[in-house]
């Protein structure tokens, strides 16, 4: 219902608030619901449905804008948003959460009622704080870094594709960018994102990640230089297989690394504070594709995923730990 862009703007922005909201609450639960030889695995089949959602709004938006303007594609994408609310009806709380509040509010009866106020300011404080603190900065920059090189490429990847090649894009019409997207999401993002949690448990959490973020480094410039539609199809799945698989592996290790008390704070706090930070990413790429080009520009997606390598050995490696 938009009438300007800066209307869009805040809704989008609304939007972001209960997406954000939604991903460091799912992941948390899931987190503490499994067992612990299966937590990675769970959290990267959850965190593969994105890629899912993503290849049907795909196939939704190449369908209805051959029929009718921007507005009705989103009008569509409100029914899916109504299944969720049917879902969180009968999801249950996890056992780990109910006992840790039984026993916190065990505890808070023999407290003060001055240390009882400030327990909850206490408790998010906390990630800023030893033994947390390296590992909350580290875990927020990685997911910062990645975000950039993330956001900046698949933003612009549809214009990218679709732009006349005299403007520096790649001549695909609207039906065979649609179809370029689907592809890269069933074929690359998913098996991507579902992966990550099998080879955590191989290499270990840290390992992953730094094999995730440093492939699609090096692999986001190939891209770039790419003009055939062939090389396009086949560079642009595998990019996308490692440059968002990594995803999945946030909610692993945070999830592994903070204690119940602090755990969908610390997740909401590393994951939501990447994502206001890396805002800045589809603006920073337009403006730089605006002088440049946006093959030029995709250069410092590429560097964002090489940062977000460098960051993810500074984490610990939490493979094998029992949730607290």
């Amino acid at each position: 219902l938009s009438t300007t862009v800066l209307m869009l703007a805040v809704f989008r922005f609304i939007l972001g608030l209960g997406m954000g909201g939604e991903w460091n609450t799912g992941a948390t639960l899931v987190a503490e619901t499994w067992p612990d030889e299966f937590r990675a695995k769970a959290i990267s089949m959850v965190q593969s449905s994105w890629a899912i959602g993503f290849a049907l709004a795909a196939l939704v938006s190449g369908i209805v804008l051959r029929y009718a303007s921007w507005r009705y594609v989103f009008f569509v994408g409100i029914l899916p948003a109504l299944i969720t609310l049917w879902i969180q009806n009968r999801v249950p709380e996890s056992e780990m959460w109910r006992e840790h509040r039984r026993l916190a509010g065990q505890g808070q009866k023999l407290e003060p009622q001055g240390a009882r106020r400030t327990r909850g300011n206490e408790s998010f404080l906390a990630i800023f704080r030893a033994p947390y603190l390296k590992s909350t900065i580290a875990l927020l920059l990685l997911n910062f870094f990645g975000m950039f090189g993330w956001w900046g490429l698949f933003t612009w990847l549809p214009p990218y594709l679709s732009l006349p090649v005299e403007q520096g894009g790649r001549g695909f019409g609207v039906m065979g960018t649609t179809t370029l997207l689907v592809v890269l999401n069933l074929f690359g993002m998913f098996p991507g994102y579902a992966s990550f949690g099998w080879v955590a448990d191989h290499l270990g959490r840290r390992r992953s990640f730094m094999l995730y973020t440093f492939m699609a480094g090096l692999l986001v410039p190939l891209y770039a230089m790419a003009h055939s539609p062939g090389a396009l199809l086949v560079l642009g799945t595998i990019v996308a297989f490692f440059g968002t698989g990594f995803f999945s592996g946030s909610g692993i290790i945070g999830s592994e690394i903070f204690p119940t008390r602090l755990r969908a704070r610390a997740l909401g706090f590393t994951y939501n504070g990447a994502r206001t930070l890396s805002s800045v990413a589809p603006y920073v790429i337009g403006r730089v594709g605006q002088a440049k080009g946006l093959s030029w520009a995709f250069y410092l997606c590429g560097a964002g995923f090489f940062f977000a390598c460098l960051m993810a050995t500074q984490l610990p490696e939490t493979k094998g730990k029992r949730l607290e």
